[in-house]
């Protein structure tokens, strides 16, 4: 039996108070601690995912190359590298870029309410992913990501467009 994942629970300082079960949180609609990774190439070009069909959440939807949530003890830095290898099947250099509180409600009765680090790192490689995580993979230049954001809104994860749309400048280089 899987034993399911437990988010950490968060003030607005990021400050941990307290562990949940992921669904739950998400359910509740509770402030946790998450992450976003951005991998970008020497072309400058982003790794985008689309999200597995599975996932019950956004399912489908292109977003930033992974993100996740961290495990109690573990750092952002060390979720980020952990979760990335899970998904996409590579491990790199990552660094803190920003953070950020957003909370975005879905059709399906879930809420995103997450206290969000944004990491960015560069890998060159093609990706292994990991099937049950990740439908597709694909590089893009930042430019044309936010014509298309504009174009097909509805392509995008929320939290992809946030960031995308208040944080370009952490993630641009």
């Amino acid at each position: 039996m899987k034993i399911e994942e437990q988010v950490i629970l968060v003030n607005e300082s990021d400050e941990q108070i307290g562990l949940m079960p992921k669904l739950e949180a998400h359910q509740k609609a509770v402030l946790h601690r998450a992450f976003s990774v951005f991998i970008f190439n020497d072309a400058n070009e982003l790794m985008l995912q689309q999200r597995a069909t599975s996932k019950y959440h956004s399912p489908g939807l292109w977003t930033n190359t992974c993100c996740s949530h961290q495990r109690d003890g573990e750092s952002n830095l060390e979720a980020g590298i952990r979760r990335l290898n899970e998904e996409m099947g590579f491990v790199c250099k990552l660094s803190e870029a920003t953070s950020f509180i957003y909370k975005a409600s879905f059709d399906n009765g879930l809420t995103e309410h997450e206290f969000d680090h944004v990491l960015v790192g560069n890998y060159n490689g093609e990706p292994q992913i990991n099937t049950d995580e990740v439908a597709s993979w694909k590089w893009m230049l930042l430019d044309d990501v936010k014509k298309d954001i504009a174009k097909n809104p509805d392509n995008y994860t929320a939290w992809f467009k946030i960031i995308f749309n208040k944080y370009y400048k952490h993630i641009s280089s």
